[in-house]
């Protein structure tokens, strides 16, 4: 199952190198901090960057929820396990497919190309492909699609690199 960590905002890759440290293969199937690439405009030029896409939030995969809770204590910078119910929340298997396909093997989102037609956005490459129903909005100038999405049983607000090539 894939449970959600919470943890302070700016220590997951380090909570993240912990738990596989510290944490025992048979507990900690995986456990990841996922990515998406944006294009910044430095010194003149566009320059690919990496930013977290859940700020504050670490997922693990684990067949050993209750244990792991209990082991999580050890980790410097962990918050809690998400739960509902009094029960560690596992995601859905829709969540679970959905961040795994669009995050690849590398758990990074990578930059989307589209166009605007006639007022609608159409992606053509990248991981938004299919998945236009999900933004919210974009700014063109900066190169970011906003979306809204549900994960961990709400509306996610996130944001992904696109870049429009083209409106007619």
């Amino acid at each position: 199952m894939w449970c959600v960590m919470r943890v302070r905002v700016g220590s997951e890759e380090s909570v993240r190198l912990q738990c596989q440290k510290k944490l025992s293969s048979d507990l900690l199937k995986g456990c990841y901090v996922f990515y998406y690439q944006e294009k910044k405009h430095i010194q003149g030029e566009w320059v690919l960057r990496e930013n977290i896409l859940f700020p504050g939030y670490v997922f693990m995969v684990t067949e050993q929820a209750d244990r792991l809770s209990d082991e999580l204590i050890r980790i410097k910078g962990f918050a809690k396990l998400l739960e509902a119910g009094g029960e560690v929340a596992a995601l859905t298997e829709d969540e679970v497919d959905f961040l795994t396909v669009f995050g690849g093997k590398e758990q990074t989102v990578e930059m989307s190309e589209g166009v605007i037609e006639q007022s609608r956005i159409r992606v053509y490459s990248g991981p938004l492909v299919g998945k236009e129903r999900y933004i919210s909005r974009i700014d063109r100038h900066k190169r970011r699609a906003f979306l809204e999405m549900p994960m961990f049983g709400e509306r996610q607000k996130v944001r992904v690199g696109l870049e429009i090539v083209s409106k007619s």
